[in-house]
């Protein structure tokens, strides 16, 4: 039987559920207003089910719950603007300082493994590279905040749009690949958590090398969300002139 989600006094059915919910209380603000209380509470009570990940995180890496955020010293949730006008929720602490959080990488994150614990700090290892792809596409290809997507030549938006890896070097194969040549034992790997809050390989030989064999691996497209699923009969094929890489 599936379990259900609960998040505070919410329950959900499936992933999908919470998600649209928490899009839908994102989208009934403007940038900068501050949340109702309501809706201050529906975040808190994200940032609870949020804690009890973190704290099974922690435990793995035999580390305590430092940068877990404290969301007793929250005063305030406002409607942020990042990138290409995306909404996203910014907490605001009584110290003045603040921090902006994604709902959705709360509620799809998966089950915590040594396996998928080191998948997440290798995504996390190159976020930067993957942005600067993402971002020097929408310069060069930019009509009014628009790019075609690669895969459709639909025009879409920043927020519609991931940077994806081309079969067959998809990120999970790339990955499985990097353990098997580095000859990586899972149970020696060490972690921190930066001040972002995104969990890193502690051995900076490590994140380098990983960084640098991702460069040499990944053939990248924009495309839109849809289109970023498996494509397991696609057969072996070379580089074109769409492709995109890491600089």
């Amino acid at each position: 039987m599936r379990e259900i989600i609960k998040i505070g006094k919410q329950e959900f059915k499936f992933k999908k559920d919470a998600l649209l919910y928490y899009k839908s209380i994102l989208n009934s603000y403007h940038f900068e207003e501050l949340l109702n209380k309501e809706h201050f509470n529906d975040i808190l009570s994200l940032l609870e089910y949020d804690y009890a990940f973190e704290i099974e995180k922690y435990r793995r890496q035999g580390q305590k719950a430092y940068n877990i955020i404290e969301y007793s010293k929250i005063k305030n949730i406002k409607i942020s603007k990042v990138q290409f006008n995306t909404k996203c929720f910014e907490l605001l602490f009584e110290d003045s300082s603040s921090k902006q959080i994604s709902y959705t990488y709360i509620i799809n994150r998966p089950k915590i493994t040594a396996d998928s614990t080191f998948n997440i700090a290798c995504r996390n290892t190159i976020i930067k590279d993957m942005n600067l792809v993402k971002r020097k596409y929408f310069e060069t290809h930019s009509i009014n905040g628009q790019v075609k997507c690669q895969e459709t030549n639909e025009f879409s938006k920043w927020e519609d749009l991931v940077v994806d890896h081309r079969q067959p070097n998809t990120f999970s194969i790339i990955v499985d690949r990097f353990k098997e040549v580095s000859k990586i034992d899972l149970e020696k790997i060490e972690y921190f958590t930066d001040a972002n809050n995104f969990l890193l390989f502690k051995n900076e030989e490590l994140k380098e090398d990983f960084r640098n064999y991702h460069k040499q691996k990944a053939t990248l497209r924009v495309v839109k969300k849809e289109c970023n699923s498996s494509r397991a009969g696609m057969a072996k094929i070379k580089k074109n002139t769409k492709d995109l890489s890491i600089d």
